[in-house]
């Protein structure tokens, strides 16, 4: 997965995040993900990679769908809600429920 570099801008208590172009100095925010690359780029990063590498596909942010997520959203996502330090690593059939180990060795096992 690529590492996305995402910035915040704190304002009261609204936290606004963006992703940054991987290539840019200037920290400018990102338009464009590369598949191939596994890269973001600014608008101006983008007309030289487009230039350099005519064969891959970037997908601006009205395709954003097709962007990986941030590795921050993926380790939320991928927390367990009743054991936080824990990953959820399974499904429970019966419950339709995913969860981690120990909420499947306490909740969802059968005697």
């Amino acid at each position: 997965m690529a590492d996305l570099s995402m910035s915040s801008l704190a304002k009261g208590s609204d936290e606004v995040e963006d992703f940054i172009c991987s290539s840019c100095k200037e920290q400018a925010n990102a338009d464009f993900y590369c598949k191939t690359c596994l890269k973001l780029y600014c608008w101006t990063c983008i007309l030289l990679h487009d230039k350099w590498f005519k064969k891959h596909s970037a997908y601006g942010r009205h395709e954003m769908n097709k962007w990986p997520v941030s590795k921050q959203v993926e380790e939320f996502l991928l927390k367990c809600e009743a054991n936080k330090d824990d990953k959820i690593e399974m499904l429970c059939d019966d419950h339709s429920q995913l969860c981690c180990t120990k909420c499947a060795f306490n909740n969802h096992r059968y005697f």
